[in-house]
């Protein structure tokens, strides 16, 4: 995946992360779009996920979020998303 400068991918959430984010509190939600924000800016830096190869897993201070990528890195599709 290649580093954005400037230019922010745009994030989809598919079941069951959608469902997730629904269910978070408005505290939570802003926890969880601080986190987005970070993965976006370099989601390339983001560790692959110790299962599947392709699916890149974020994990920190109580936010985990798991994401792939398109080939052009212009879109992050988030598959699981945990905010305690």
């Amino acid at each position: 995946m290649p580093k954005h400068s400037g230019r922010r991918p745009r994030i989809v959430f598919i079941e069951p992360a959608d469902t997730q984010v629904r269910m978070l509190s408005a505290a939570q939600t802003a926890v969880l779009d601080h986190t987005l924000n970070v993965i976006a800016a370099d989601p390339a830096a983001v560790k692959q996920h110790a299962t599947a190869s392709a699916l890149r897993d974020y994990e920190h201070e109580g936010v985990r979020v798991i994401f792939y990528a398109t080939a052009l890195g212009s879109i992050l599709i988030v598959t699981y998303v945990e905010v305690d």
